[in-house]
């Protein structure tokens, strides 16, 4: 599901970036173990290969998923729900990207409180 509104004035760019968040968390059935390569769409950077064995790797491909992705499929091939879930507090994701996940999945908000 994507976050789409109207422009209004004194909205920022930041603001207006559309985030895809999921209808549920139980769709995440991505990779929990190995080697992932995003495609270009996700990560143009030089190296985009991530060792999920890598807690730094691992943090690193679930900020880039999150706050790239333009479908659902991207978060659902990508990501997985246990994995989103010890890592979220330690994501360092753009403000609004962090306030619409922890808007549908108050338990990610809770999971960073605690």
């Amino acid at each position: 599901m994507s976050d789409k509104h109207e422009a209004q004035p004194g909205d920022t760019y930041a603001s207006m970036i559309p985030y895809v968040v999921p209808a549920s968390l139980d769709l995440l059935q991505g990779p929990t173990a190995g080697v992932v390569e995003l495609p270009t769409r996700l990560d143009w950077s030089p190296n985009s290969r991530y060792d999920l064995a890598s807690l730094d790797e691992a943090i690193g491909l679930y900020n880039k998923v999150i706050s790239e992705a333009s479908t659902e499929a991207d978060l659902t091939q990508y990501l997985n729900r246990d994995v989103l879930v010890a890592l979220w507090p330690r994501l360092r994701l753009p403000r609004r990207c962090a306030e619409l996940w922890n808007q549908r999945f108050p338990e990610l908000a809770a999971g960073r409180r605690g």
